[in-house]
């Protein structure tokens, strides 16, 4: 029997209303294992209902409670960690460790969320005329609702939804539906931990659903990750209907070798942020720009680690890579290999016609290397989303620097260099929110926010971090005057006499 994932509205598990399912399949073998329920507007209504109601009791509880509850929640999130990258890996397809170390980054926001008492503390100024003081505070917006998508099922809706809880606010989550499992056991998992029914909720669904939270009264604000065309939409859209809005959108990160680098550290990290999770994330590097004459070398040295790398289902342990998301997926992704020797790029590795015996039904690509692309190429200008690494020649730091800033995407982008001046400058020139030195994949710790530049993000504040306290609050400034109690009327006096 096919299994069926519903809702979770009101503390509990709600099966669909409206007849419509989608299917969720197996990625290794292209089965289809899975139905999930696609909500109605009445149905994301009633989890909007749900979740204002909660607020009225929730927004007024005290921090210790809200952060108890956290606590006990990351308890049960580290004890299952295991089972929850299993269901990831069911339906994405990644493998298991890739699953892991999603919980890991998931689980570092619930750290931050359980802290989170310093950062709503407020401000006080006294004094500031005469019996007059000032104090600054923030408070909870109200119904909050996160839109979240398919290459990181439980870690992105855990950089939200810990953070709008712990300050206040009830949740409701649209998670991708083609992997909905992860988003339900959490929502298990917070009910257990004692969080009270409507608080965090759950619907599942399409454009019927997105749309509905979207313009739905009730809803304050909004939180995406996704595409850039949806990104946008989501933005203009809840913008239109007054909520806050923070939509993260796609990208294209670049990686910047200077000829001074070490060849092997590089190479073993364009392979790492390149093909990890199948390229599958927005920090992928999916572009390395050789600067000088160590291009050849440098791409040398990437065949050589990526030709060695296992791909296979994701449960099974001896597995580096899992196959893509869906068929359809997986079918664009090759368009771009298989078109990128017309327009002038040499295509160093072709993974287009890979499988894997005995998964001939799976959504599998193989390793692709492209050389001397160039940037009019469509591989090299769009958002792949795949295991598919560009690499571009320049002579010049200054070349590569203006390729980096020509993109219209500003997410993530990295530089390797044992330079420490050439470092300094490109993280102060480079167009770009996330910058790695070294690093890779410049993915900020969950005490400071993630956020790009440009067409990778629309609306004012970036997730998680600083940010994601501010937006989950909004300020309040209160002046107070209070008179003194000697200019009081005397009236009855049972203390001691006056004598001054």
């Amino acid at each position: 029997m096919t299994k069926i994932v519903n809702h979770w509205i009101g503390g509990k598990t709600v099966e669909g209303a409206s007849g419509t399912h989608g299917p969720v399949t197996d990625p290794a073998t292209g089965e289809v294992t899975t139905k999930v329920a696609f909500a109605s507007v009445d149905e994301v209504d009633a989890a909007v209902a749900a979740a204002k109601q909660a607020f009225a009791t929730w927004g007024q509880s005290s921090l210790a409670q809200r952060t108890s509850i956290l606590f006990r929640f990351r308890a049960l999130l580290d004890a299952h960690r295991d089972e929850i990258a299993e269901l990831i890996t069911a339906e994405h397809g990644k493998v298991h460790s890739d699953a892991l170390g999603e919980v890991a980054r998931g689980l570092e926001i619930v750290d931050l969320a359980c802290g989170i008492s310093v950062q709503l503390k407020g401000e006080l100024s006294t004094q500031v005329a005469s019996r007059v003081d000032v104090s600054s505070i923030r408070q909870p917006l109200g119904v909050v609702a996160g839109i979240t998508p398919f290459n990181f099922p439980a870690m992105v809706p855990m950089w939200m939804f810990p953070l709008a809880i712990a300050c206040g606010n009830t949740f409701v989550l649209k998670p991708s539906e083609k992997d909905p499992s992860a988003s339900v056991r959490l929502a298990e998992l917070l009910a257990e931990a004692g969080l009270p029914d409507g608080v965090f909720n759950v619907v599942h669904g399409d454009k019927v659903a997105v749309d509905r939270l979207l313009e739905h009264p009730d809803v304050k604000a909004v939180s995406f990750v996704g595409s850039t065309p949806i990104a946008r939409y989501i933005h203009s859209t809840a913008s239109a209907n007054g909520k806050r809005v923070q939509a993260l959108g796609g990208a294209k990160n670049h990686m910047l070798v200077l000829p001074d680098a070490d060849l092997d550290a590089a190479a073993d990290a364009a392979v790492s942020a390149a093909y990890g999770s199948a390229g599958e994330r927005c920090m992928a590097i999916s572009a390395v720009v050789a600067v000088g004459a160590i291009g050849d070398e440098l791409v040398q040295k990437i065949r050589e680690r990526a030709e060695k790398i296992k791909i296979g289902p994701g449960n099974d342990p001896t597995s580096e890579m899992g196959p893509l998301i869906t068929k359809v997926h997986r079918d664009k992704v090759a368009t771009y290999v298989e078109g990128a020797a017309a327009e002038g790029a040499e295509v160093v590795l072709d993974g287009t016609g890979y499988t894997v015996d005995g998964f001939e039904n799976g959504h599998w690509i193989g390793i692709s290397l492209l050389d001397k692309v160039p940037t009019s190429a469509k591989a090299y200008q769009d958002e792949i989303f795949g295991p598919v690494l560009c690499v571009l020649r320049t002579e010049t730091y200054e070349e590569a620097l203006d390729i980096v800033n020509a993109s219209p995407f500003g997410n993530g982008t990295a530089i390797f260099t044992r330079d420490g001046g050439a470092a300094r400058r490109f993280q102060l020139e480079v167009e770009a929110g996330m910058v790695g030195v070294n690093v890779p994949i410049p993915v900020p710790v969950g005490y400071h926010s993630f956020g790009g530049w440009k067409d990778s993000l629309f609306g004012d504040h970036h997730i998680y971090g600083n940010d994601g306290t501010h937006f989950y609050t909004r300020g309040k400034v209160v002046t107070t005057r209070w008179p003194d109690p000697a200019d009081a009327p005397v009236g009855v006096d049972l203390g001691f006499p006056r004598n001054h």
